[in-house]
């Protein structure tokens, strides 16, 4: 059973006044919750291998669908494929990206779910959250896996240094920035992207925000922000997917300004093939062996309990969990019927006394670089909770 150890929570209005207002849930209860796990240094460092191996893995599976043109496979939309191979060829940074585990403490193997490469949340509350947790609880707040602000920042400066060591920035540095943006009146979103501003800044660049409906694009010239600056670095927070079903033609125009000028987008958008689920099959035939790895089909599996996902969604939604003989255990509603299925088998997560189910996140920037926890039923919906955890 997993170990927890009761907190005094942060209240509301010191989260508030570090920017974090989604502190509370839409069922009325506290998002970020007032106990936290206990994890082992043996139990960490297995995360961090899990995360670092596993990334390699990802990179090979990722040639893999490039070389045999497999984007079909992964639902990958047609007008993305030159998007996903110019990144790549490239070799565009991927800034950071976070991988969800089953399994990792109270004797349960870690096993992937999947990798979250493109858009993922959870960073502020991983980072400073419950680091701020510990602290207020008198707790050592270095007691974590939580080096992801230290990471990133190095990360943004291998956008310019490349693979050389990330402090050496400053001789590499030649008049740098980056735009970034978020969508309107999603505040989660936005706290995130401006987040990701203040490392950028603290990494030595120049930096400013806009929502999505300010950025400026011109194909010949690049991406600009509402007073006329164009930017050599353009981060969005909004999946690459849904740029492929925008009617506005902004994926013609993004492909235009990738393919013209030197502007860069982040997250590249090969991460559109980590972030598919299809990649989930790529790597179980390429690796069947590794004990991180559940096998995934996309026909439903024989004989096995497993779970149903589409390839892309989010919050749980369009899962169906099913028993050995293919009954249905537990099906989400939502809103992603139009993507294709791949079907994993089940992964046990670890559990508490009150028989709630414990996922693994843990965040990659260059290596593995922090670890958190999200608190649910059989399928993490919107309403799981963030529990962070403390080294015992």
């Amino acid at each position: 059973m997993i170990k927890l150890e009761k907190v005094q929570p942060i209240s509301p209005a010191l989260m508030e006044e570090v920017g974090m207002t989604w502190h509370t849930d839409p069922d009325g209860q506290p998002y970020v919750a007032d106990e936290i796990v206990h994890v082992t240094e043996s139990e960490v460092e297995a995360y961090y291998e899990a995360a670092n191996t596993l990334y390699d893995m990802f990179i090979a599976a990722a040639q893999h669908v490039i070389d045999h043109d497999l984007f079909l496979e992964l639902d990958i939309p047609f007008n993305l494929a030159d998007h996903i191979k110019r990144s790549w060829d490239n070799d565009h940074r991927h800034l950071y990206g976070r991988f969800d585990f089953a399994g990792g403490v109270d004797g349960l193997p870690i096993k992937l779910i999947e990798f979250n490469a493109d858009t993922p949340t959870s960073l502020f509350e991983t980072a400073i959250v419950q680091w701020a947790l510990l602290k207020a609880n008198h707790m050592d707040e270095a007691a974590q896996f939580n080096s992801v602000y230290e990471s990133i920042i190095n990360n943004f400066r291998r956008l310019v240094t490349g693979e050389a060591d990330p402090a050496r920035f400053g001789e590499f540095y030649n008049y740098q920035n980056i735009l970034f943006s978020s969508i309107r009146d999603q505040p989660e979103d936005e706290r995130t992207v401006r987040f990701l501003q203040q490392m950028a800044t603290d990494a030595g660049f120049q930096t400013d925000f806009c929502y999505m409906d300010e950025v400026g694009f011109l194909e010949q010239a690049g991406i600009f922000n509402p007073a006329g600056t164009r930017f050599d670095y353009w981060f969005k927070l909004y999946p690459w997917e849904d740029i492929a079903l925008q009617t506005d033609g902004i994926n013609g125009i993004l492909d235009d300004i990738t393919r013209h000028t030197a502007t860069v987008i982040l997250n590249p958008a090969y991460t559109l093939l980590f972030q598919s689920k299809g990649i989930l099959k790529v790597l179980y035939d390429l690796f069947p062996d590794s004990p991180y790895l559940l096998e995934t089909r996309t026909a439903m599996l024989h004989g096995k309990k497993q779970v149903a996902k589409k390839m892309f969604g989010r919050e749980g939604e369009n899962t169906v969990i099913y028993d050995a003989a293919g009954n249905i255990l537990t099906q989400m509603a939502g809103e992603y019927d139009r993507y294709r299925t791949i079907y994993q088998a089940f992964a046990a997560y670890p559990q508490d006394a009150q028989g709630r189910s414990y996922q693994a996140g843990v965040f990659f920037a260059w290596e593995g670089c922090g670890l958190g926890f999200r608190r649910g039923g059989d399928v993490l919906d919107n309403l799981s909770k963030f529990v962070a955890h403390r080294v015992v």
